[in-house]
């Protein structure tokens, strides 16, 4: 069979809307016709299934589609991996299943904005329930939240291979830490950190603030190293008898603006029942314990978080590393966006659909 190029379409008249959109999910009906767009044309090319688009094959067409249309290959190889994986597709588009003019579509829902492709749940044909949003990038790209917030990424490396990342608005913070705290506990600020002297034994037992000057092994604990972050937070809070501006004050000495950035994911993340611990050994901020009964039965934690701002440009490799490390690790990866007024928080992880 042969198609037409019009425009930045394809024609396919005779049988082709049974052959093509009705069996099998491609492109958009009209009448007894369908219309494709290039990246399902390309892929019917591919297949053997369409002989020629306006007297090109497959390599002429490829060629001409990549001079037209700004990715078009990486949106070709993740098209095909997903058409090989078992899904209907469309291509998000006016008209097509799914978008909000197309049949499916919900006028008050594009179904796609910032999105390249729309991949519906297994079993279903396009203009049913929609399983992944996908935004398709080179790895040399950045992006921003917005690009990412309710996508599924696919990453097309410089080999032409694909990696699927899923990213979520919010954390999935399950805080379930309960204590008292004291009140005016002697301490110090020394350098970069605070030592908390004679503190009750729940300050670390329970509440798993600081460590051990002694070492976290030793069952009585006389005194406390707390964190800048730490400190500033139980300052702030009258748990110790110390003064939170000069705290805060050796925080922007020792690391600048970055220190009230990462203060004020600790504070919301304490407040919301979520113990944050340094991330230090697994290059994020923090690992965080949604509940800490004691610390002798510590269980694992389940997040890193890193913070950044909330106009920070993501690139594929840093996501890439950062998402590695974490699953391998067992916890999921969360970017905390922290903004002046509030913080926001994005959850990525690696996926195979």
């Amino acid at each position: 069979m042969n198609a037409t190029l019009d425009g930045d379409v394809v024609r396919a008249r005779g049988d082709a809307r049974q052959r093509f959109h009705d069996a099998r999910g491609y492109g958009r009906a009209d009448g007894p016709d369908v219309t494709l767009a290039r990246v399902e044309a390309a892929h019917l090319l591919y297949r053997g299934d369409l002989d020629s688009v306006s007297g090109m094959d497959f390599r002429a067409f490829f060629r001409d589609s990549v001079a037209s249309e700004p990715s078009f290959a990486a949106r070709f190889l993740v098209y095909a991996d997903l058409r090989e994986r078992g899904f209907y597709l469309a291509p998000v588009r006016d008209g097509w299943p799914g978008s909000a003019s197309g049949p499916g579509g919900d006028a008050g829902n594009d179904g796609g904005a910032d999105a390249d492709i729309l991949v519906f749940e297994r079993g279903e044909k396009p203009g049913g329930p929609v399983a992944h949003r996908v935004r398709v990038v080179g790895e040399r790209e950045e992006l921003t939240t917005a690009d990412l917030v309710g996508r599924t990424l696919a990453v097309v490396d410089e080999e032409s291979e694909v990696s699927y990342f899923g990213c979520e608005a919010g954390g999935g913070f399950d805080g379930r830490t309960e204590y008292d705290l004291p009140a005016d506990v002697e301490a110090d600020l020394l350098d970069d950190r605070v030592v908390c002297w004679s503190p009750p034994a729940a300050l670390y037992e329970s509440a798993f603030y600081g460590q051990p000057v002694s070492g976290r092994d030793d069952a009585d604990v006389d005194a406390l190293q707390l964190s800048l972050l730490e400190a500033a937070d139980l300052a702030t809070r009258g748990a110790v008898d110390i003064d939170a501006d000069a705290v805060i004050e050796r925080g922007h000495e020792v690391e600048g603006e970055r220190f009230d950035r990462r203060l004020s994911v600790y504070r919301e993340l304490r407040d919301r029942g979520v113990v944050p611990k340094t991330g230090y050994k697994f290059g994020a901020d923090f690992r965080t314990y949604d509940a800490v009964e004691s610390v002798a039965e510590l269980p694992h934690s389940e997040c890193l978080v890193r913070v950044v701002t909330p106009d920070h440009r993501f690139h594929p490799r840093e996501l890439a590393l950062d998402v590695r490390l974490a699953g391998g690790v067992r916890k999921r990866m969360v970017f905390a966006l922290a903004g002046d007024d509030s913080n926001d928080y994005l959850t990525v992880e690696r996926l195979t659909p």
